[in-house]
């Protein structure tokens, strides 16, 4: 699933397949922070994700895969997901960029960037670690994240492109290690769906989650503790 250390002069990364989607997470540490960040004397993590031409069945523009509303939505989902998951405070005056450029797409790739983005980060801060540029180990959890949905009325996890697009509802969802909820993007397409449904679809998506975090840290080895 986790394909580590894929662009060795970066800071981290990893190449992340779940499925057919293949998403290049990147990450990049400079030693600077945005004005409200520096006002707060916290660090900061943010993400930029875009889709190249060829990444789905046939070629989108350029500048229409790596702009718009959706990029936009998408690039801040992932850069809050990853902010979730560290004590800024701990960071020091730096910045952690997330690149998540999908190579190749067949649905739930926001997901798949939040996953295969908190192995880039995790490399990265254990880069700075081994430097002795944090006194204190920020990372306060593990995150994954998985597309759910309803399909020809069953609940499925990771949904294909093919699934996604007929399904009755589709469902984003993004957990702790410990099983708190960061965020839920969900909605019916075509009919509404019961708080059942959704119940069993989060309970689903705990499921695909722990699998996820699981493979993180196969990837990713011992970390410091707190």
């Amino acid at each position: 699933m986790f394909q580590e250390s894929y662009l060795p002069h970066a800071e981290g990364s990893c190449l992340i397949t779940m499925g057919k989607t293949q998403v290049l997470c990147v990450a990049t540490v400079e030693d600077d922070v945005p004005k409200h960040a520096e006002e707060k004397g916290t660090g900061w993590i943010t993400a930029e994700y875009a889709m190249l031409p060829r990444a789905g069945e046939r070629r989108s523009a350029r500048s229409k895969v790596n702009s718009g509303g959706r990029v936009q939505e998408i690039s801040r989902l992932v850069g809050r997901s990853l902010r979730a998951a560290v004590d800024l405070s701990l960071l020091g005056k730096r910045t952690i960029t997330i690149d998540c450029d999908v190579l190749r797409a067949d649905g739930g790739t926001r997901t798949a960037s939040i996953n295969g983005g908190f192995v880039a980060l995790a490399q990265a801060l254990l880069l700075l670690r081994k430097r002795g540029e944090l006194a204190v180990w920020p990372l306060k959890e593990f995150i994954g994240a998985v597309s759910v949905g309803i399909f020809q009325d069953k609940p499925v996890l990771d949904m294909s492109y093919v699934e996604d697009k007929d399904a009755e509802a589709d469902v984003n969802i993004v957990m702790t290690g410990s099983g708190k909820l960061i965020e839920i993007q969900g909605t019916a397409e075509g009919r509404p769906f019961s708080r059942k449904d959704l119940d069993q679809l989060i309970e689903l998506a705990g499921g695909g989650i722990r699998s996820v975090i699981k493979a993180q840290k196969k990837t990713l080895g011992a970390l410091p503790s707190r």
